[in-house]
């Protein structure tokens, strides 16, 4: 069956695009509630590892100066800091500060909580779905870095 006659994977888009959509609306709304912009927020809730600028500004597929801006907005919030690279001074990583790492926190506790909401619909079929998306996205590849490492 061709890619443009496959209904049910059309469909399957669609409503994976409306979940997606729902999950980014309520990570805004929880990034708002905490007086942060949504790139703000998302840079905040998955930066686990001392990160290079150019790796932020890759996986938020935007401009490095653009990425400046966000990470000049954490900075004086207080939720990261800037710190060299050991091997390259030059290169500069956003690393979490205590502050951030409260704020990292709230994030995920108010998206797990908003993922149990969700979710907790198909509360029996909720291992079954994490399976079938978990299965799709490894036998595909992945055009984004992630954060998490």
């Amino acid at each position: 069956m061709s890619a443009e006659a496959d209904p049910i994977a059309d469909e399957l888009s669609e409503l994976i695009f409306h979940v997606a959509g729902r999950l980014r609306g309520g990570f805004n709304a929880a990034a708002a509630e905490l007086g942060l912009p949504p790139a703000q927020a998302l840079v905040l809730a998955n930066l686990s590892a001392p990160t290079p600028m150019r790796e932020l500004a890759e996986w938020l597929s935007c401009e490095p100066s653009n990425v400046t801006g966000i990470v000049d907005g954490l900075e004086r919030r207080g939720l990261v800091a800037r710190r060299p690279d050991p091997a390259d001074r030059r290169v500069k990583h956003v690393v979490l500060t205590e502050e951030g790492e409260r704020g990292q926190a709230e994030l995920r506790a108010r998206g797990r909580a908003q993922a149990h909401a969700l979710f907790g619909q198909v509360e029996t079929e909720k291992e079954h779905l994490r399976d079938l998306l978990a299965s799709v996205l490894a036998g595909s590849p992945d055009p984004c870095k992630s954060l998490r490492r």
